[in-house]
C-alpha cells in the first residue's frame, strides 16, 4: 500500500530502451497509466508485448494518453483484452489520430495467430477503447478525485501530443512524452516548465545535436537536386504520422519558391494519407506562420507533381515510371511497409538516393542502411546497397541533447529529480550525466520494471 502523502512510479516498459511507453503512477488509492505502446525493433525485445502487463489491468482507473504514436498506444487493444474499464483521456486530435493508427495497426497484427494476436487487435476491443475515450484541450483541468489533478501543455512533437501535468499535495509531476523539435515547420514551440517537482522525460537524442531549420532544409534541397541531375530515384523512408506532414509541407515551399526542380512525387502510403486528412482537419493546432499560409488558401500539403497512390496496384506502377522520381512511403525505419519494396528495386543502382530522416531503431533495416551496411536482405532475397545514403536529423520530431538539457534548465532551480527514460541506455545514460554536471539537477536513468517514491 503506498503512503497517501508519496506516489510510486512504476517503468513498466520504455525505460532502458525508446519504444514501448508504459508508466504506471499510482497513490491515495489510485492507479493511472500513462501511455500503453508497443515495444518496436530488435527482438527478442518486441515479444516482451504479449506477455501479462506488471499490473493488475481492471484495477487502473485511467490511461492517459501523450499522444498517437504507436510506441505510445500500440498496447491499448491488449489493454482491452485484459479487462481494462476505466477513462481513457487525451486531447482531441490524438483520438482522432489513435482511431486511424489503431486500425492500421490491427491490420497488420491480427495475422498473427501464434501469440493470440488475431483475438485481441479486433474491431470490437479498438471500439471499446474508444468509447471508453474522452478528449480535453490543452491546459483543460481533468475532474480526478482523491486530490489528483491533471492537464496537458502542448509538447509540440505531433499534432495533439501533450505532456502530462498532474498536482498533488502542492507537488508538480511531468510526465513528458515525447518533446517536439522546436521549431517546427508546423507545430507551436514546446510549453515552457518551471515549476516542476519531478520530471520523467524522454532521452532519444539525449547524447546528440540536430542542425538547425535552415541547414535542414538546404539539405533537403541539395538531396533533391543531386538526385534530378544523377536523373535518379530517391527513396524516403516515411513515419506517416507527423513526419511525412512535415516533408510535405517542407516539398510544398521549396517547389512553389522554385527552389528545387519540380518532379514527380508520390506519397506512396495510405496511411499517411488518412492522417494527412487528420491534420487538415485539425489546423488550428499548428503555429501561426502555418495558420497565416492556410489563410491565404494554400493548400499546405499539395504542390505540383504530387501523386497519392492509395492502392496496391498504384503503389506498383511507380515502377514505371521514368525517373527522376521521388517515393516518401512507410515505414520510417524500413522494418515494413511499401518502402521496403521500393529499396530492393532501387538500393542496387548508384544513381538512386535513400533519404533517412529519422531515428532509427535497433535491430531494424533502417538502422543497417544508416550504419553503412553494404548488403541487405529483404523478403529473403540479398539486395547490394549502392545508392547514396543521405541523413538528416534536423528532421527528426524529438528535441536534441542540448535542447533536452535547455527544456529542463528552465526548472532546474525547483525540480527534486528527473528520471530519464525512452531512449537506448547510452542516451539516457549520457542525458542524466548531463543533466547532473551542467545544472547539477539530480537526474539518472531507471532500469526497465523498476519502481521509485515520489515524496508528496
Amino acid at each position: 500500500m503506498v503512503n497517501d502523502k508519496n506516489l510510486k512510479v512504476t517503468f513498466c516498459s520504455g525505460a532502458g530502451t525508446v519504444t514501448g511507453s508504459n508508466f504506471l503512477l499510482e497513490g491515495n488509492g489510485k492507479k493511472f497509466l500513462i501511455d500503453c505502446g508497443l515495444i518496436q525493433g530488435e527482438e527478442p525485445a518486441t515479444d516482451n508485448n504479449w506477455d501479462e502487463f506488471p499490473y493488475d489491468v481492471p484495477s487502473i482507473d485511467i490511461l492517459f494518453i501523450t499522444h498517437g504514436h504507436i510506441d505510445h498506444i500500440g498496447r491499448i487493444p491488449k489493454l482491452i483484452s485484459e479487462g481494462f474499464k476505466g477513462r481513457i483521456i487525451s486531447t482531441i486530435p490524438t483520438k482522432e489520430i489513435t482511431e486511424v493508427m489503431l486500425a492500421d495497426t490491427a491490420h497488420i497484427l491480427s495475422r498473427d495467430k501464434e501469440h493470440g494476436l488475431d483475438k485481441i487487435y479486433t474491431d470490437e476491443n479498438i471500439k471499446k477503447a474508444l468509447d471508453l475515450w474522452e478528449t480535453v484541450e490543452y491546459h483543460q483541468a481533468i475532474n480526478v478525485d482523491h486530490g489528483f489533478q491533471f492537464s496537458y501543455k502542448d509538447a509540440g512533437h505531433i499534432l495533439g501530443s501533450g505532456m502530462i501535468e498532474i498536482i498533488y499535495n502542492e507537488k508538480k509531476i511531468i510526465f513528458t512524452g515525447d518533446l517536439g523539435n522546436s521549431p517546427s515547420p508546423l507545430l507551436p514551440d514546446t510549453e515552457i516548465i518551471t515549476d516542476a517537482d519531478y520530471l520523467i522525460m524522454e532521452s532519444v537524442y539525449g547524447d546528440r545535436n540536430h542542425e538547425d531549420r535552415d541547414t535542414r532544409k538546404q539539405k533537403l534541397a541539395q538531396v533533391i537536386q543531386d538526385n534530378y541531375k544523377r536523373v535518379g530515384t530517391l527513396m524516403i523512408p516515411v513515419f506517416s504520422l507527423e513526419r511525412s506532414q512535415e516533408l510535405l509541407y517542407e516539398f510544398d515551399s521549396l517547389v512553389e519558391n522554385e527552389r528545387v526542380p519540380s518532379v514527380v512525387t508520390f506519397l506512396d502510403s495510405p496511411l499517411a494519407i488518412k492522417l494527412t486528412d487528420v491534420y487538415l482537419k485539425y489546423g488550428k493546432y499548428f503555429n501561426e506562420t502555418a495558420r497565416k499560409i492556410i489563410a491565404t488558401g494554400d493548400k499546405l500539403f499539395d504542390f505540383k507533381g504530387l501523386k497519392e497512390t492509395l492502392e496496391t496496384e498504384e503503389s506498383k506502377a511507380i515502377l514505371l515510371v521514368p525517373n527522376p522520381k521521388i517515393i516518401m512511403a512507410g515505414s520510417g525505419m524500413s522494418n515494413g511497409g511499401r518502402i521496403i519494396h521500393h529499396e530492393k528495386n532501387y538500393l542496387p543502382n548508384k544513381n538512386n538516393t535513400i533519404l533517412l530522416t529519422g531515428y532509427q531503431s535497433v535491430g531494424t533495416l533502417g538502422r543497417s542502411i544508416q550504419e553503412g551496411i553494404k548488403s541487405i536482405r529483404i523478403q529473403n532475397e540479398e539486395i547490394p546497397l549502392r545508392a547514396h545514403v543521405e541523413m538528416i536529423s534536423g528532421y527528426s520530431g524529438h528535441k536534441d541533447s542540448d535542447h533536452l538539457v535547455e527544456f529542463v534548465r528552465n526548472t532546474a532551480d525547483k525540480v527534486k529529480k528527473v528520471f530519464v527514460v525512452m531512449g537506448e541506455p547510452k542516451s539516457s545514460l549520457f542525458l542524466a550525466q548531463k543533466l547532473r554536471d551542467n545544472l547539477g539537477v539530480e537526474a539518472y536513468a531507471p532500469d526497465a520494471r523498476e519502481q521509485v517514491t515520489l515524496e508528496c
